[in-house]
């Protein structure tokens, strides 16, 4: 009961006390619009340039430079993001023979393809970027260094397409050939 009566007088007070606000200085306060002119700024203008290197909010994503060379840990970034975004359609050797594809999707172009080959890689970074055809853009879920990253292991698959025994190091010759010759479950031999 005594809570009770402490709370009505307070429930009468706090609106009095938010009445005696001045609330006209802060709706009509002075303000200088986009375009109005300004003497507070040298070139009397209200709007102003961004500083050098501002990001604007909306587009966080800042141009990220294609790496010069593509190091064990950028092929491996590259396959780890390939593996979870492309192989469902791609597949795992960028052939365009996916799980998806297999069930009824528009088979994609094969990475080993000459015109794919032959464009440039940032082309590929844009068709990852943005879509193109059937394929959705991937700019909301893949950053734009894993991205890069993609594609350097988008040329790695290139380049091993097309491999022969003889263009491979030694050690790896003598891998490939032990991994040859290993009898395979039922062989008779």
């Amino acid at each position: 009961m005594r809570r009770l009566a402490l709370r009505i007088p307070l429930a009468l007070v706090l609106p009095l006390a938010l009445a005696a606000c001045d609330q006209a200085n802060m709706v009509s306060q002075p303000k200088s619009k986009t375009w109005d002119s300004n003497p507070f700024f040298p070139q009397g203008q209200t709007m102003r340039l961004p500083a050098p290197g501002t990001v604007a909010r909306k587009s966080p994503d800042r141009p990220v430079p294609q790496p010069a060379s593509a190091s064990h840990a950028l092929l491996a970034r590259g396959q780890e993001r390939y593996d979870v975004f492309c192989t469902p359609c791609h597949g795992g050797a960028g052939h365009g023979d996916g799980l998806i594809v297999q069930r009824g999707y528009p088979r994609p172009p094969a990475f080993d393809e000459a015109r794919l080959r032959a464009a440039p890689a940032q082309h590929l970074y844009d068709v990852i970027s943005n879509g193109k055809g059937n394929m959705l853009p991937y700019a909301a879920q893949v950053p734009p260094a894993d991205r890069w990253a993609i594609v350097a292991y988008i040329r790695a698959l290139q380049l091993s397409q097309g491999a022969t025994l003889a263009s491979l190091p030694a050690e790896d010759r003598d891998a490939v050939a032990a991994v040859s010759r290993r009898p395979t479950p039922g062989d008779t031999r």
